[in-house]
C-alpha cells in the first residue's frame, strides 16, 4: 500500500490530532456538572452542531448513499417528519426540562411517576442505545477495513479506544467541542466527494439529470394511501416517512438522553430551542447531500457497466478509496471516521450519565463518596460502556443494512418511552402502574410487529407511542393513583 502512504498519514495524523483535542478538556472536569452537562457553559451554535453529529453517523454518511444507489430520495419524507418532531419538543418537551436542574431526560418521569418509572425508562435507554450504538460501530469497521484491508474486530478496536480516550478524560465539553470540529470535517470531505463524482461522469450533472430522470432517482414523495396491510410494509411510503420521522425524532430528541443531555447543557430556554430548530436546516442539507452522491454513484456505475459491490454499504467508502486522488481519499475518508468518532462518544457520554444519576447515585447515596470520587466512577462506567459497544458491533455484522438495521433497533423501544413521556406531560391521572402497564403493552406491541410481520420500521415508534398511551390512559380507570415524589417538577 506505499501508494497511499500520504492518505494513510492524513488519516492517522487526524486521529490523533482529535484525540489529544478531546482529551485536553479533561483538566477543566471538575464536577459531574462539568463533565455530564459541560458546566452549561457551551453556547446554542455548538450545540446545535453537536445534535447533527448526534444524529449523524458512519450509518448516515455510507448508508444514506447507498439508500439512494439502490432507490430515490424518498428517505427526505422521514427528514420532514424531523421537523415536526422539533417544533414539538421545542414547545412541549424542553419548558418541562427547564424546571430544575436535571442531569438526564428520565429525572422528569420521578417528578412525575416516581422512582420506578425512571429506572424502568432508563433501562430501556440503556439497552436501545446501546443495541443501535452497537451496530454505529460496527459501521466503522466497513470503512476501515476498505482503507486497511484489516478484518472487522480490528477495525472496531482501533475507532474505538482512540474515541474511548478522549471522552474518558473530557466528557461533554469534548463531546460538543470535537463534535463541532468533526462534523465541519465530514461536511467538507462530502461536498469534496461530490464535486471529484461529478467531475468523473461524462457530461457532469445535466447526465445525472437525465439518467436519474428515467429511473425516477430524484423522486421525493410518495404519494397514495391504501388503507390496506401492504401499505404499511411500505417503508418510504410518504406517511410511513412523515409520522414515522416525526414520532421517531420526538422520542430521540425528546426522550433519549443522546439529545436530550445536549438540550440540557443549554444556558437557557431560549438556547435550547434554538440549538434544536436551527439542526433541521442543517439535517436537510446534510441527507440531502449524501443522497445526491447515492444517486451520482449510481449514474457513474449505470455509464462504466460496473457491478456494485456487495453490500451496498461499500458503495461510497469504496469509490473514495478506488477513485479519488490522493490526498482527496485521505480527506475524506478521515471525515468518516469523524462521523463514526463524534456519535460514539456522545453515546458513551449519554450511557455513563443514564448509568450514574439514574441508578447509581439515587441507590447507593452517600456510599459513593464526594464529587471526585463520583467524577471517578463516572468516567469507569464511561470505559465500562466501551466495552459493551464494541462486543454488540462484533454480533451486528449480520445484521443486514447497517443504516435500516440501527434505526430500526433504535425504533423498537423509543415508543414505549415516547408514550410514557406523553402520559407524563399531558395528563394528570395516570400514576406510575397504570405508566408502567402502557410501556408493557406498547414494547409488546411494537415486539410483535417486528418479529411477526412485515410492517416497515417507521411504523415502529408510531405504534409503541401511541399503544402506551393508550394503555396507560385504559390501565389508570382500572387502577388507583399513586402519589409522586414531586408531580409539579419543582
Amino acid at each position: 500500500m506505499p501508494e497511499r502512504i500520504l492518505d494513510l498519514s492524513i488519516i492517522a495524523v487526524y486521529l490523533v490530532a482529535v484525540t489529544v483535542f478531546g482529551a485536553r478538556f479533561g483538566a477543566s472536569q471538575k464536577t459531574l456538572k462539568d463533565y455530564f452537562l459541560g458546566g452549561k457553559t457551551a453556547p446554542w451554535w455548538a450545540i446545535g452542531l453537536s445534535i447533527v453529529a448526534a444524529e449523524t453517523s458512519t450509518l448516515t454518511i455510507i448508508g444514506t448513499p447507498a439508500l439512494a444507489f439502490g432507490g430515490d430520495l424518498g428517505f427526505l419524507q422521514v427528514v420532514f417528519g424531523y421537523l415536526l418532531a422539533r417544533i414539538v419538543i421545542a414547545l412541549v418537551f424542553i419548558p418541562a426540562y427547564s424546571r430544575g436542574e436535571m442531569f438526564t431526560a428520565y429525572e422528569l418521569m420521578q417528578r412525575r411517576f416516581g422512582p420506578g418509572v425512571r429506572r424502568f425508562s432508563a433501562s430501556i435507554f440503556l439497552v436501545s442505545r446501546s443495541l443501535a450504538e452497537g451496530v454505529r460501530v460496527f459501521a466503522i469497521s466497513i470503512v476501515v477495513s476498505v482503507v486497511l484491508d484489516t478484518e472487522p474486530m480490528a477495525s472496531i478496536l482501533i475507532i474505538s479506544i482512540l474515541t474511548l480516550f478522549y471522552t474518558f478524560h473530557g466528557g461533554m465539553t469534548a463531546v460538543i467541542w470535537t463534535d463541532v470540529a468533526q462534523m465541519v470535517l465530514y461536511v467538507t470531505g462530502a461536498l469534496l466527494s461530490f464535486w471529484w463524482i461529478l467531475a468523473e461522469i461524462p457530461g457532469g450533472w445535466d447526465a445525472v439529470v437525465a439518467a436519474a430522470a428515467v429511473e425516477q432517482k430524484f423522486r421525493v414523495f410518495h404519494f397514495g394511501f391504501e388503507p390496506t396491510a401492504a401499505y404499511f410494509t411500505e417503508t418510504y411510503a410518504f406517511w410511513a416517512g412523515l409520522l414515522g420521522g416525526c414520532f421517531l425524532t420526538t422520542a430521540t430528541h425528546g426522550t433519549d438522553q443522546l439529545v436530550v443531555q445536549r438540550l440540557l447543557s443549554a444556558r437557557s430556554v431560549r438556547e435550547s430551542r434554538l440549538a434544536l430548530l436551527s439542526s433541521w436546516f442543517v439535517i436537510l442539507f446534510q441527507f440531502t447531500l449524501f443522497l445526491t452522491i447515492g444517486v451520482m454513484l449510481w449514474v457513474y456505475y449505470e455509464q462504466a457497466g460496473l457491478a456494485a459491490p456487495n453490500p451496498l454499504d461499500r458503495i461510497y467508502p469504496r469509490f473514495i478509496w478506488d477513485a479519488l486522488p490522493p490526498v482527496a481519499a485521505g480527506i475524506v475518508i478521515a471525515a468518516i471516521l469523524a462521523a463514526a468518532m463524534s456519535n460514539i462518544s456522545a453515546a458513551l457520554n449519554s450511557l455513563a450519565s443514564a448509568t450514574m444519576m439514574d441508578f447509581a447515585i439515587p441507590i447507593f447515596g452517600e456510599r459513593l463518596g464526594n464529587e471526585s470520587r463520583r467524577l471517578a466512577l463516572s468516567r469507569w462506567a464511561t470505559l465500562g460502556w466501551g466495552a459493551v459497544l464494541i462486543s454488540i458491533a462484533w454480533a451486528a455484522r449480520q445484521w443486514g443494512s447497517v443504516l435500516e438495521a440501527g434505526l430500526a433497533i433504535g425504533s423498537v423501544p423509543l415508543g414505549a418511552l415516547l408514550g410514557v413521556f406523553s402520559l407524563g406531560i399531558a395528563t394528570e391521572r395516570v400514576g406510575s402502574r397504570a405508566a408502567i402497564v402502557g410501556m408493557l403493552a406498547g414494547l409488546s406491541a411494537v415486539l410483535w410487529v417486528t418479529f411477526r410481520t412485515d410492517v416497515a420500521w417507521t411504523w415502529y415508534v408510531v405504534i409503541g407511542a401511541l399503544t402506551t398511551f393508550a394503555s396507560g390512559l385504559a390501565a389508570s380507570a382500572l387502577l388507583p393513583k399513586e402519589g409522586v415524589d414531586d408531580p409539579a417538577g419543582e
